[in-house]
């Protein structure tokens, strides 16, 4: 028979015939059949039932199964033995897991089947054994909701005595490790469905056997109480709350608040955890619980405890008001948390932008039941801004939107204010915990200013905005902890992770601070970024070196790049062996910072005699970008002429506007004035200035070129040209200029508009040539006096254009490919001040990466191609600024959405902002200019920028997770910052306890000038009015 059965299931036939046959099959079994018949077939049927390729087989197998048991008992006894479930728990079937629930499933279906036989005793202690050690193993909510239903249907299996106590609170661990990754509706509802049985089944334990209540109720405080960090248990504990009897509360509040064995940090976390079973649907009198924890708390006098908890979970629970399933558990809980908290306005601020929102929804979800709790939840915000007034701007809205609703009367909100206090004596407590000064809405970091070292603040910053630079550096495998790039990352871990709203970079400033930096003093912040960048430079240049002297059996290739993971980065004695971005013999051994901030020039010198070329390839990390001198010249003639009203600009105030003071005071004869011509001329732009760098220079007279070929001086034109393009582009606006009269370096104060994107001409390298030579040197980091050199070398020649332009017939001419790259801008560094020795630096950074720069700027702009449709071939070879279009420039500049991916870091503050306010501040603060900007090179699809540089390798789709040892470092500060903050709320309680917390909302700062700069960091105050000396010299 078994083997019909067999060849039935594996053949052809269509399904009504399988059907036909198998109950032919059923039907014999009331024959006569022998023992070995039997086993075979109930081989056969198992293998169906648990290996079955479809639902048919396995159909198919529970019929013949339950047909051959029921007529053939002994003989099926025999075959389900103790023995055999015992392998089906520890080993499983075949290549059927013990863990799967059909195992569970098929031992059900059979101790159906012999529920009436003695040796079913035997099975159920093995059972009994066998599901204490599955539940401590942690299974998944499938396997546990069948084995639910398998206990629930054979108590007998169930764990006896002390077991039972064990078996409960393991049952409780495995729920608590339970967690839903579903998405869809379907698979949620199967998930509560499982966890729901689970549940059920202990519930009925503690039904049959009260002795296991308490311990497993326990088990459910040590689990929720845990402050380990590395466990987060699931709010599918919840689904236990509504099976332990009411009347028990009382009891069991006062055990756990009473309990001295119970330190504040597990009550807190376990209070916490409870308020997030508001969300588990289904669940009932969580908010019972919660509320009743939080008054045992109040009655011990722990409220700490309690302020930590409402300031920390308030929003939460106000979410929660959403979801009309756990809507009206979540205010229960929400108005108790608010009534209570009366010595500060602070948790009810939390939740006020969200309440008018709510208020229309309710309005117009359509829920029956949406009335009432409108009417219920306008009383309680009637209650709160009766508490706290005097915040009409935060309440103008919220009246309106409840205007029609009715009021409860003053009477009614002081009876209910008094009953939810937390004691009736409002100064008999200790304020307890103030909320801590947390991050900005902006989710970023500030930096705490240590004495005039904005300059250091604004480029660390910009840096750690540089998104591809900061995922980079946090993703170095670095060994040594005294290099400079170890602590530059350490530093952009704490900016990504801490919970502080500003850190202290006092260790890196220690070891990036230039030699000749005085401490204290204000600084070049252009200055300190070459430095920087080089020290990195030639440190990863000398571990490199140091490891390539180091023996090694492997290949070259392999030393540089070993690591055991594959391709990805590897270390270097140290440091990360990136990808290399170009396929030029060499570059496998390029730096970080060669590969994200390095390009490459060529000077090329052509005398105009013999037209011998040369040419110099040098490095590059920033360009410095001159200005015109006929801007920066202020005593030239053409710089006041007679229909020009000058306009002085004083050293006074650094972030005021204009100051024109009084004809013949001391202002106005203040040797280091600034005159700033009023002209109808347009404004430069950042396009005109890297132009300007671009542009040819004629050599003669007194910096005549010494040709070689005509052994004699010579005039000669010089021309720079980018042929290798960086990742990110770093310009520097030359605004300080040294004014030889007067001995001092003046600023130019010009306002140079900012394109949000720009194309860079980059050549193709050149074509090795007669009379041409090609250099290169290492890495070169300009000294202070090199971009004054340069702005001088850059000065336009005043020789007719025909003489530049002339041309000798017959010169060798090399042809050269020019590609115009796209950039997308990515940091700018301001100057609010008029000189290099005082004033103060801060920056506007957007987040941007590589990966997703293309997609971000697309959605923002629509760039106007011009090249291709009639544009001059010559404009590939000069900077331009592609055209955006009207309407979507305007979206950008006024969506609230779009204003957010802009930031400004001014010391410990970071806020929102929008490129609109980027492109203005010098137009509103007149000394607030642009000095250091930051574009990333942006490649659109299908185009390949030097040979497809960065294609692939130094792209970085997300933030790298955090190695264990700066994950380390980052939670001990953070710890180190709680204690802090407890310390210093402790301290102000027993100096006032009563004190009152102030409330400033946390804004934007595009209608304020920056902050200051000091030891007192930014936000506009601790540094004095914004006319007082102490901000002026740092």
């Amino acid at each position: 028979m078994d083997k019909i059965l067999e060849g039935l299931v594996s053949s052809d036939h269509s399904v009504p015939v399988k059907r036909a046959i198998v109950k032919k099959v059923v039907e014999a079994a009331e024959r006569e059949v022998t023992e070995d018949q039997c086993q075979a077939l109930f081989t056969l049927t198992t293998r169906l039932i648990l290996l079955g390729e479809d639902a048919f087989q396995k159909q198919i197998g529970f019929q013949v199964l339950e047909a051959y048991a029921r007529y053939h008992r002994p003989e099926f006894e025999r075959f389900f033995s103790k023995d055999f479930v015992l392998s089906l728990l520890q080993q499983g079937y075949g290549q059927l897991d013990r863990k799967d629930p059909a195992i569970i499933e098929y031992i059900h279906c059979c101790l159906r089947l012999l529920i009436s036989c003695p040796s079913v005793l035997e099975i159920f202690g093995v059972i009994q054994v066998e599901v204490l050690r599955m539940v401590c193993e942690r299974p998944e909510p499938a396997f546990c909701a069948r084995l639910s239903t398998l206990l629930s249907d054979f108590v007998q299996c169930i764990p006896r005595d002390k077991s039972s106590v064990l078996f409960c609170q393991q049952l409780v661990r495995t729920i608590s490790s339970f967690h839903c990754f579903a998405s869809q509706e379907q698979e949620l509802r199967e998930y509560v469905g499982q966890v729901t049985k689970v549940s059920a089944l202990l519930q009925s334990i503690w039904k049959a056997d009260p002795a296991t209540l308490l311990p497993s109720l326990q088990e459910v405080f040590a689990i929720i109480s845990s402050t380990d960090p590395s466990f987060d248990p699931s709010i599918a504990l919840a689904s236990l709350v509504q099976h332990i009897p009411v009347q028990m509360i009382t009891v069991l509040i006062k055990s756990l608040t009473t309990d001295q064995n119970v330190r504040d940090a597990s009550m807190t976390k376990a209070l916490c955890r409870m308020i997030d079973w508001l969300s588990w649907p289904l669940a009932q009198h969580v908010d019972t619980w919660v509320i009743a924890l939080l008054k045992g708390l109040a009655a011990v006098q722990k409220f700490t405890i309690l302020i930590d908890v409402t300031l920390l979970k308030i929003e939460l629970v106000f979410s929660r008001l959403w979801y009309p399933i756990v809507r009206q558990g979540a205010l229960a809980v929400l108005s108790h948390m608010l009534l209570s908290f009366q010595h500060s306005p602070e948790a009810f601020h939390l939740v006020v932008p969200d309440v008018v929102d709510l208020v229309q929804s309710l309005r117009t979800d359509g829920l029956p039941t949406s009335k009432a709790f409108l009417l219920q939840f306008t009383e309680l915000i009637h209650c709160m801004m009766y508490q706290y007034s005097g915040f009409p701007d935060l309440y103008d809205n919220i009246l309106e939107a409840i205007k029609d609703l009715p009021k409860p009367a003053e009477e009614k909100i002081k009876l209910v204010l008094n009953q939810s206090a937390w004691t009736s004596q409002s100064n008999s407590f200790s304020s307890g915990l103030l909320r801590q000064a947390g991050k900005s809405e902006t989710g970023k970091t500030g930096l705490v200013n240590l004495g005039n070292t904005c300059y250091m603040n604004s480029i660390i910053q910009t840096l750690f905005m540089a998104t591809d630079f900061r995922r980079h550096v946090l993703s170095l495998h670095l060994n040594s902890s005294n290099t400079l790039m170890k602590k530059l990352q350490l530093l952009f871990a704490f900016l990504a992770h801490t919970q502080r709203a500003a850190y202290a970079p006092r260790n890196f400033l220690e070891a990036s601070r230039p030699p000749w930096f005085n401490v204290g003093s204000q600084q070049d912040c252009s200055e300190y970024l070459r430095f920087l960048l080089d020290r990195l430079h030639e440190e990863e240049k000398t571990l490199q070196a140091l490891d390539s002297a180091k023996p090694k059996a492997a290949s070259p290739t392999d030393a540089s790049c070993k690591d055991p993971a594959g391709p990805t980065p590897a270390e270097v004695n140290g440091q990360t062996c990136l990808t290399p971005g170009e396929t030029r013999p060499g570059d496998d051994r390029r730096t970080l910072i060669e590969k994200l901030f390095g390009g490459k020039l060529i000077t090329s010198i052509r005398c105009m005699q013999c037209n011998c070329i040369s040419e110099k390839e040098e490095p590059f990390t920033d360009l410095s970008l001159a200005f015109c001198p006929s801007t920066t010249f202020q005593d030239s003639p053409q710089t006041q002429g007679p229909l020009e009203e000058p306009r002085v600009l004083c050293q006074g105030s650094v972030n005021g506007g204009s100051e024109v003071p009084e004809p013949g005071s001391a202002s106005a004869l203040a040797s280091n004035a600034h005159f700033v011509p009023v002209t109808n001329e347009p404004p430069l732009s950042v396009p005109d200035l890297v132009n300007y760098f671009l542009a040819p220079e004629i050599l003669d007279e007194d910096n005549a070129y010494f040709c070689e070929k005509c052994s004699s001086l010579q005039r000669a034109e010089k021309t720079i040209k980018v042929v290798s393009a960086p990742e990110y582009l770093i310009l520097t606006l030359l605004r300080f200029s040294y004014d030889a009269k007067c001995h001092i370096r003046r600023k130019i104060l010009d306002n140079v508009t900012i394109p949000p994107l720009i194309r860079l001409p980059v050549h193709d390298p050149p074509i090795p040539t007669r009379c041409s030579s090609s250099t290169s040197s290492p890495l070169q980091v300009d000294s202070p006096e090199s971009s004054e050199n340069l702005a001088k070398k850059l000065k336009s020649s005043q020789h007719d254009e025909e003489e530049e332009k002339a041309r000798i017939d017959g010169a060798e001419e090399i042809s050269r490919a020019v590609q115009s790259v796209p950039y997308v801008l990515s940091s700018v560094v301001m100057h609010s001040g008029i000189s290099s020795e005082s004033g103060h630096y801060y920056s506007y950074g957007c987040n941007i990466n590589g990966a997703d720069a293309v997609q971000q700027t697309a959605n923002q702009f629509s760039i106007k191609e011009d090249l291709g449709n009639g544009q001059a071939e010559g404009s590939l070879c000069t900077c331009s600024a592609p055209s955006v279009s009207q309407e979507q420039g305007g979206t950008l500049h006024n969506s609230g959405q779009e204003a957010k991916d802009w930031l400004l870091f001014n010391d410990s503050r970071v806020t929102f902002t929008s490129f609109q306010s980027v492109q203005n501040i010098t137009n509103r603060f007149p000394k607030d200019t642009a000095y250091v900007l930051m574009y990333r090179k942006q490649e659109l699809p299908g185009q390949s920028v030097n040979g497809g540089l960065m294609a692939s390798g130094m792209r970085l789709s997300a933030e790298p997770p955090l190695q264990k040892e700066l994950l380390d470092a980052v939670i001990k500060d953070n710890k180190l910052y709680l204690q802090e903050q407890e310390l210093s709320a402790r301290t102000q309680a027993l100096q006032a306890p009563s004190s009152s917390c102030s409330f400033r909302p946390n804004g934007s700062d595009d209608n304020n000038p920056p902050g200051s700069c000091g030891p007192s960091g930014g936000g506009g105050g601790g540094g004095g009015g914004f006319n007082t000396i102490s901000r002026l010299v740092f």
